[in-house]
């Protein structure tokens, strides 16, 4: 069922500002948009980060891609996505300078918000992206609203890009993806089970032979009388951990002989 939107205007943005959205960092940020905001079309995600220990709230596919992407990256330090461009005002008087209509609600006329899909606090500083398919930047609405969102942090000093499918390592966020499966893996184990002799067993194998990744998952289950799938999810959460070194932007084998270097550890270079 189609979740209901709120009618936007004078009171809902105060509403929304009272509550710090868009404000605060890390585990303590509130964006400004969740996926509870708008209409379900199939595609928004609530993702864990581990850079901000908290959860994020992505709307489309590309986002929750370059999400993965960043999250993993040693050089990002915090992800603020859907972050608000306040205060309103700013952006209605960018839009009028430019000539560019703004976007408001039908209904009320009230400006609503802009926002940037992420803005992303790196070791140097500042940044802002917009994510986009490419063959959205060939509309004229589309370039108008982004002509909007360039200014606003242009005033403020701050790179502004655009990333579009062309510039993301899908492999690399599937793979960060498929690892982020094992992210509550203590929970998973049975009762009394000890993380570390489990961990230790697998990677001794690791190390040592040449075997396949899913038969050391198979005898990681029967020596410790794990359920079925769980000696693989050992597997992931040691990558996730970065006790297994992979090339995360290459496919994971898992069923061919290893040639027993284990691969060269590299999160890979993101789009920041």
């Amino acid at each position: 069922m189609a979740k209901h939107r709120a009618a936007w205007g004078y009171r809902r943005y105060h509403r929304l500002v009272a509550e710090g959205r868009g404000q605060g960092t890390l585990s303590d940020y509130k964006p400004w948009i969740t996926i509870h905001d708008i209409a379900s079309k199939g595609v928004s995600s609530r993702t864990p980060g581990r850079t901000t220990g908290r959860i994020h709230h992505t709307l489309s596919r590309l986002e929750t891609a370059f999400l993965y992407i960043l999250d993993a990256s040693p050089e990002v330090l915090d992800i603020r996505e859907q972050y608000p461009l306040l205060p309103v005002t700013e952006t209605v008087r960018i839009a009028e300078q430019a000539g560019i209509r703004h976007p408001r609600d039908n209904v009320s006329h009230y400006p609503y918000v802009m926002t940037t899909d992420f803005v992303i606090t790196t070791e140097t500083g500042l940044v802002a992206r917009s994510i986009k398919q490419s063959s959205e930047l060939d509309k004229p609405r589309v370039r108008e609203k982004m002509e909007i969102e360039r200014r606003y942090w242009e005033k403020r000093g701050v790179e502004w890009l655009i990333v579009t499918e062309r510039e993301i390592d899908f492999q690399q966020a599937r793979n960060i993806e498929w690892v982020y499966r094992s992210w509550y893996y203590d929970d998973m184990l049975p009762d009394g089970s000890d993380c570390s002799r489990i961990e230790d067993f697998f990677l001794d194998y690791y190390a040592r032979t040449d075997m396949p990744v899913a038969e050391i998952a198979r005898l990681t289950e029967e020596q410790f009388s794990l359920r079925s799938g769980l000696g693989l999810t050992t597997f992931q959460h040691m990558i996730l951990e970065n006790r297994i070194k992979l090339d995360l932007s290459r496919p994971i084998d898992l069923v061919s002989v290893r040639t027993g270097e284990g691969g060269v550890y590299s999160w890979m270079e993101t789009y920041v």
